[in-house]
């Protein structure tokens, strides 16, 4: 007699690896495509500007990968980035599209810079860094709820109200920063420096990588595991797909609109305090060099999934560093990164996207 297992029972009996990973080359290899279509677009511009294609790319990796300082760089930009896409992600699972990380980063940035103040440069630096990081996730999580609120009770779209908060953000942070918070009447506006202990400790001595890069990382598992294992990540979901479903079966949905949306504006805060604490330790105008829109690319690149944020993170601060290889080593001006960006994010967007076929 033939035994029975439980993953018989279950009907989940699980496919080797070694198939698991043909199924996915098909679609590492429109990805592959995508890359090498953006690179070739991409060349053909570079001869237009009297530029070698092969010696821009050769130049752009050798100045990014052998060059230890520039591959640090890539893990500090990589850092906000993925706690951005996050703050997308999670509101994305339930139908929602929040622009908003630009300004809930900033609020978040304003909560932290405003907390260190409030404690002063002589408070113990372990408790000025608890204290920024539980201030900007609770100011980033209700920044996001005024959407939320203004979605459950005016009716408006949280993808027009998280847009236009962004602006708002702007126009707090220039306000503190010109007036009550400024630190030198002379030059450029800024806030007064966070002090030393206040930092976020980096890896190792003459290192730039600080431990945000770690909090992103635990942050990525911990979403991953909201959203699949929990019966929060599930009712999101169901409300996500058919709102209209979910109430006639009892769930909430103005509470989980709600939650989703502070749970992602409290990610994107911490993203603030992390850029703050860790990178550039004061407020200026340009604060985050448009961060929360980055990540709303990066988001999207990731198909809203946790773990391939970290990969598309990677590669938009790789991207970003690269850009200082076109300008310096190949005369481009500054936005030819941007514009190379743009391109990988249409190629793969478009090569990738799984198209439904109609049945007639």
């Amino acid at each position: 007699m033939t035994a029975i297992t439980s993953a018989d029972l279950t009907g989940s009996n699980p496919a080797p690896v070694a198939v698991r990973l043909l199924k996915l080359l098909p679609g590492l290899g429109r990805w592959v495509l995508a890359i090498a279509a953006a690179l070739a677009i991409f060349s053909v511009l570079l001869a237009v500007k009297n530029v070698n294609p092969v010696d821009a790319y050769s130049k752009m990796i050798d100045s990014t990968f052998n060059r230890p300082r520039s591959v640090q760089e890539i893990f500090v930009q990589m850092t906000p980035l993925v706690l951005g896409a996050l703050a997308v992600a999670v509101p994305a699972r339930a139908g929602l599209t929040n622009v908003g990380g630009e300004g809930q980063i900033i609020i978040g940035a304003v909560a932290a810079c405003g907390t260190s103040l409030m404690l002063g440069d002589s408070a113990p630096g372990g408790l000025i860094i608890a204290a920024m990081l539980v201030a900007s996730m609770v100011a980033g999580a209700l920044w996001a709820g005024l959407a939320a609120a203004l979605r459950l009770v005016a009716g408006v779209n949280e993808a027009i109200s998280t847009l236009l908060l962004n602006f708002i953000a702007l126009d707090v942070l220039l306000y503190l920063i010109y007036q009550p918070w400024r630190d030198n009447p002379v030059g450029q506006p800024t806030t007064k420096e966070l002090v030393d202990t206040a930092k976020l400790p980096v890896v190792a001595a003459g290192n730039k990588v600080h431990i945000g890069l770690f909090i992103a990382l635990g942050l990525v598992v911990a979403v991953h595991l909201l959203l699949n294992r929990t019966r929060w990540g599930f009712r999101i979901s169901v409300a996500g797909g058919n709102a209209e479903a979910a109430r006639r079966a009892g769930l909430n949905v103005g509470v989980l609109v709600i939650s989703a949306l502070m749970i992602g504006g409290a990610l994107a805060g911490l993203a603030g305090m992390i850029h703050f604490a860790g990178v550039e330790y004061k407020l200026r105008p340009g604060f985050g060099n448009q961060l929360g829109y980055t990540s709303f690319l990066a988001c999207w690149l990731a198909r809203h999934q946790p773990f391939p944020i970290v990969v598309a993170a990677l590669v938009f601060a790789t991207l970003s560093v690269a850009g200082d290889s076109l300008q310096l080593d190949s005369g481009l001006p500054g936005s030819s990164v941007n514009v190379l960006t743009a391109l990988i994010l249409l190629a793969v967007l478009g090569f990738t996207t799984k198209r439904k076929v109609s049945r007639s």
